[in-house]
């Protein structure tokens, strides 16, 4: 693995168009391909989990399912609501939405208790996930009613009506990303480079990659369905480290360049970037690709369609640096070459800039006083870093609900006018039982107990709908209650259902199957499966963040420090992240609402992400000071020098990865801020503080010991101690 970086870009830096053709070829395919087999979506089978998850496939096998279920809503738009013109609009409705294809029944026209409101409930064909596709008929029916009522206000909500406009609002939040993060990144690269083409290339290596694995990830969503999640986190993670890769690459071949001031041609510059910062590219993508791959053991479909799309986004990268960059820069370099050639004959020459090796002032100076005060900075960053994981401790995990969605779509606005008119609708426990047909009888007699214990129940709403399968062996009781599924009021009902209700009602029956779905039960479930399954994926990803650390650079210590450090970083962000999206206070400034809590996903996906990209700038900068200890320095001297002459491409890179990331906090989806604040959060942490403090601080204590039991330093401190026994025997020799 050490040589396939090398071999590769010595491939591409002689054979530069074959390289170039090669790789738009082979993003063209990867698209092509992924068109034409097409993503496989997840179905409700895929997300499952928990008891809920055991409700849903009982309703399944009794064909009691949940359908996808629009509600049409009709209210004065002033005053009291016109009796017979709500009457005459309903009978619309009804008959417009019965004569669609798209539609599996339409129920008789509902009032609220007041009269206030009148509703239809649509019922569309498909599963309740293949909502969002049948809708649009639906809704333009809905349309044509409200024009011919005008004094009326006729509207529509509903999974499908959600969905889509929820869909439609993130794809319009990702267009206003890319026109927000894409300039930045232009702008930053251009300040790096100070060049227009230099500063091109990484944006084009990171957007054919993220092209790339777009086409990857739907030949791959075959094997690992896909959640409607992947895009996102290709699109996310793509950008960060396509640009991230090509910096530390493109930076490393002008270092070389100066230093070799004209004796090396372009073709030798890449090799020795790719023998460096190609390496440390290889295996930085290879540990944000395994990293990834343990969110697989949470055993969840959103889980696996993350991994998914890092994964392939990840690797597409890898590739791209080490196949199309070694060639375009060859061809960079040419061009510079020859028009360094035109200036020498016209005898204009320009005197090479020096390549800035610092990352500022700021960055020099806490260098500076970390090498003159070790064990206090890698204290002080430490109990910094512990404070700031703190609020962890706090930490609130709940489903993220649509009460969270965005009240500017139509779709949620009469979704809060429906519940607001039928509180008893907004959410719902549906128990679901299964015995044989035999037993049909005493099963709907115990839930009707159930049924009239709830009934008196003040938690519930007072109604109940009682439904049985056609082979009499799933019987269904749904029973609402007027509050969002996040309340207590609703996880209070779910408790007397599981705890109370059910034990008592099936004591006597013989070994029926029992359990509680629904959209609160749904929201309970998803944080406890996600709670049962964290230990087994942070102890993976462990073990995978040391063993990749170990063999990249052959020491234990290193390893071990490598973990300790992503944990430090890792748990400071999400403590920051607790901080600021539990409470209220930053509500304003990020433009959110907070539901005291986090997205039940949130934290471990960040926490697997986070330690894979923590690994870009340990790879990086710990390869550069173990070069410089390969080359017989001291440990002390090669930690300063190291980070010193990574700092400002490290720098240069944490700024690009916070602009993307930071982007992301103006999305409308809670999670989606949430991630993109946490990424932002750790990155700047993990550059300035990780790498210019706690890094450096740690290796100087250890000093040689840091490299336990490398044998390539070994083999390096005897090759120098050898040459110094040398030199003094040489010395005496002469003056014999």
């Amino acid at each position: 693995m050490g040589n396939l970086p090398v071999h590769m870009a010595r491939w591409s830096a002689r054979h530069p168009w074959r390289a170039i053709v090669g790789w738009f070829v082979f993003v063209v395919l990867c698209l092509g391909a992924g068109a034409a087999l097409g993503g496989h979506a997840a179905t409700a089978d895929d997300f499952r989990v928990g008891e809920a998850g055991r409700a849903e496939a009982i309703a399944a096998s009794g064909g009691l399912e949940q359908k996808g279920v629009e509600k049409v809503l009709i209210t004065a738009r002033s005053g009291e609501l016109d009796g017979r013109a709500a009457d005459a609009a309903a009978r619309d409705v009804v008959t417009r939405m019965r004569g669609l294809a798209e539609v599996a029944d339409v129920a008789d026209p509902l009032y609220n208790a007041g009269r206030t409101a009148v509703r239809v409930d649509v019922t569309l064909k498909g599963a309740e996930l293949d909502a969002k596709n049948h809708v649009d008929p639906v809704l333009a029916q809905t349309a044509q009613v409200a024009k011919a009522y005008p004094a009326l206000r006729v509207e529509e909500s509903g999974g499908g009506s959600i969905s889509k406009d929820v869909q439609g609002q993130r794809g319009d939040d990702l267009s206003r990303t890319e026109l927000i993060a894409l300039p930045v990144t232009l702008l930053t690269l251009l300040l790096v480079f100070r060049s227009a083409a230099m500063a091109t290339v990484p944006l084009l290596v990171a957007l054919t990659s993220i092209a790339a694995a777009i086409g990857l990830s739907m030949i791959a969503s075959h094997a690992f369905p896909d959640a409607g999640v992947g895009t996102n986190v290709i699109l996310l993670i793509g950008l960060a480290v396509g640009v991230d890769y090509t910096l530390f690459y493109l930076k490393r071949e002008r270092e070389e360049r100066a230093r070799a001031g004209g004796r090396l041609g372009s073709q030798e510059l890449v090799e020795l970037a790719a023998a460096t910062s190609g390496r440390a590219v290889v295996v930085s993508g290879l540990a944000v690709a395994a990293s990834s791959a343990t969110l697989y053991l949470a055993d969840d479909v959103i889980f696996s369609s993350l991994a998914t799309g890092a994964i392939v986004v990840a690797l597409a990268a890898v590739v791209s640096s080490m196949t199309v960059l070694p060639a375009v820069l060859v061809k960079l370099g040419v061009r510079a070459e020859r028009r360094a050639e035109r200036r020498a004959r016209k005898g204009k020459v320009r005197t090479p800039r020096e390549q800035r090796q610092g990352g500022g002032r700021l960055v020099g100076a806490v260098l500076r006083g970390t090498a003159r005060r070790p064990a206090a900075t890698l204290a002080v960053g430490v109990l910094a870093l512990l404070a700031l994981a703190a609020p962890l401790g706090g930490l609130k995990l709940t489903d993220i609900g649509r009460e969270t969605y965005s009240r500017g779509l139509p779709a949620m606005q009469a979704w809060d006018r429906t519940n607001q008119a039928f509180p008893e609708q907004t959410s719902m426990n549906q128990v679901l039982v299964k015995a044989d047909p035999g037993q049909a009888g005493a099963v709907a007699a115990a839930l009707r107990d159930v049924a009239a214990r709830a009934k008196a129940d003040p938690v519930f709403a007072g109604t109940s709908t009682l439904r049985t399968s056609a082979d009499h062996r799933v019987t269904m009781l749904e029973l609402g209650v007027p509050a969002y599924v996040s309340s207590d009021r609703a996880h209070t009902s779910l408790a007397h259902l599981r705890q109370d209700y059910l034990p008592s009602a099936f004591r006597e029956l013989p070994d029926p199957e029992v359990a509680v779905t629904g959209d609160i039960a749904r929201f309970a479930d998803y944080p406890a499966h996600q709670k049962t399954k964290m230990p087994l994926i942070i102890g993976a990803l462990l073990l995978v963040t040391f063993a990749l650390t170990v063999w990249a650079f052959g020491s234990l210590v290193v390893g071990l420090l490598g973990v300790l450090l992503n944990l430090l970083s890792a748990g400071a962000a999400l403590g920051v992240l607790t901080l600021v999206f539990q409470g209220s206070w930053a509500e304003g400034a990020l433009g959110f609402t907070s539901t005291g809590s986090i997205g039940s996903r949130v934290p471990l996906f960040l926490f697997v992400i986070l330690f894979g990209l923590s690994m870009d700038y340990q790879v990086f900068v710990v390869s550069r000071i173990r070069e410089a200890v390969l080359r017989g320095e001291s440990t002390r001297k090669a930690v300063l020098d190291g980070i010193g002459s990574s700092a400002s491409v490290v720098t240069s890179a944490a700024f690009v990865m916070v602009t993307v990331f930071a982007s992301f906090v103006g999305l409308h989806l809670i999670e989606m801020k949430q991630i993109g604040f946490s990424l932002a959060v750790a990155v700047l942490l993990d550059a300035f503080v990780i790498r210019v403090m706690v890094l450096p601080a740690a290796l100087l204590l250890l000093g040689e010991r840091a490299w336990y039991p490398s044998r390539a330093v070994r083999r390096a401190r005897a090759a120098a101690a050898a040459a110094e026994d040398r030199q003094p025997a040489a010395s005496t020799a002469n003056v014999g």
